[in-house]
């Protein structure tokens, strides 16, 4: 990690193809401009490969890095002499069958990767936390010796942006997660504790696949769209903010940028190595690019705020096929949206007032029938 206000190396790679020795190039010039694998591992350490799998879906839908990708980082840490681990815990599903739905199972497979334990879990003590001062952390996670975060860019609904520091949000186990969300429903406090997570994890190297990123209705069921770029750093806040840049997005936007700069996890100013940013930009990426609106407000102010302000999720009726995972995964009780009178033929409905915009319902929908609308009011200040 570096300190805030210093200039942190990023590695931005171009990169057009998910052909494995391309990708294995790729990924080891990147490293190189680092000053190479053995930087970051040792021989005989037991490190963890933690990727975003988000949810089973196929490597095409631009959901999860693409199991080449991994593959090339795990030859690279073998050729340094590292004992690899991999594994997350899924938004929706056991952890097991993602993988091997996702492509990492058959990789796994043959260079002999064992899936880490990420269905349990223990409590660990994060006194300098400046939010959070305890996370329950998956026995994989622990079990190993480092962390390796393999993210994937993709917009997101809550965080505008999934990368670098977003993807340790699954070294959390199982639905613990959603309390999360139920916790902390303002969208700086969330912020504030995934760069808590990363400070109490701290991961030795971030690496983005952007060959194929997703735009639009993202982090699951959005478009997928070459960026054809890969960035590594062991600065996950440099390597997001050259994220945001390539999309041409605010980093300031990114909350996760600024607590995490301010909270000293990273730093925004960057030193880039490899490949000039400019040719690689793609300007019209489709992510909420909207100001930012506070979440935070108390008593009717901020009720006017969450029902005629707030970005919320929608149903998109002609796409919904009542399956029900949005019911299960919404994390507040009662829930804010469930089927009416209990008939799950119907599609389900919103409650409003109960949402508090954590938009996990949009999130794992399988069927990209919810995504994110801005209210009448909200549109009018926004433009």
């Amino acid at each position: 990690m570096a300190p805030a206000g210093t200039t942190s190396p990023v590695a931005l790679v171009h990169c057009s193809s998910y052909q494995d020795e391309q990708l294995y190039r790729a990924v080891s010039r990147g490293l190189s401009l680092l000053g190479g694998a053995e930087r970051f591992v040792r021989p005989g350490e037991q490190i963890l490969i933690k990727p975003n799998l988000l949810i089973a879906a196929s490597p095409d839908s631009a959901v999860s890095p693409h199991p080449t990708v991994f593959r090339a980082v795990a030859r690279c840490l073998q050729e340094a002499g590292a004992l690899l681990t991999y594994g997350d815990s899924p938004g929706f599903g056991p952890p097991a069958l993602t993988a091997r739905l996702v492509g990492y199972g058959a990789v796994a497979s043959d260079l002999g990767i064992p899936l880490a334990d990420f269905t349990g879990g223990r409590t660990v003590s994060f006194p300098e936390g400046r939010l959070i001062k305890q996370f329950v952390i998956a026995d994989g996670v622990l079990a190993a010796d480092g962390l390796v975060s393999l993210a994937k860019l993709k917009a997101h609904g809550l965080a505008r942006l999934t990368g670098a520091v977003k993807n340790q949000f699954g070294c959390i186990p199982g639905m613990l997660k959603s309390e999360f969300h139920a916790r902390m429903p303002d969208r700086d406090r969330f912020c504030q504790m995934l760069v808590d997570l990363n400070r109490l994890l701290k991961p030795r190297l971030y690496i983005m696949d952007a060959v194929i990123a997703m735009e639009g209705n993202g982090p699951r069921n959005g478009d997928p769209r070459p960026v054809s770029a890969l960035l590594l750093s062991a600065d996950p806040v440099a390597l997001d903010v050259t994220a945001c840049r390539l999309i041409n997005l605010d980093p300031d936007l990114v909350l996760t940028n600024r607590w995490g700069e301010a909270w000293g996890l990273g730093s925004s100013q960057v030193e880039l190595l490899g490949d000039p940013l400019d040719p690689l930009q793609v300007p019209d990426f489709r992510v909420n690019r909207r100001p930012l609106s506070s979440t935070g407000r108390q008593g009717w102010l901020g009720s006017l705020m969450k029902k005629w302000v707030i970005p919320r999720p929608a149903l998109v009726p002609a796409n919904c096929v009542c399956c029900g995972t949005c019911v299960e995964v919404c994390p507040v009780n009662p829930k804010a949206i469930d089927f009416p009178d209990h008939d799950s033929s119907r599609p389900p409905v919103y409650d409003y007032d109960l949402c508090i915009r954590c938009y996990c319902c949009q999130e794992l929908c399988p069927h990209n029938a919810i995504t994110i609308e801005t209210p009448l009011l909200g549109r009018l200040i926004h433009r």
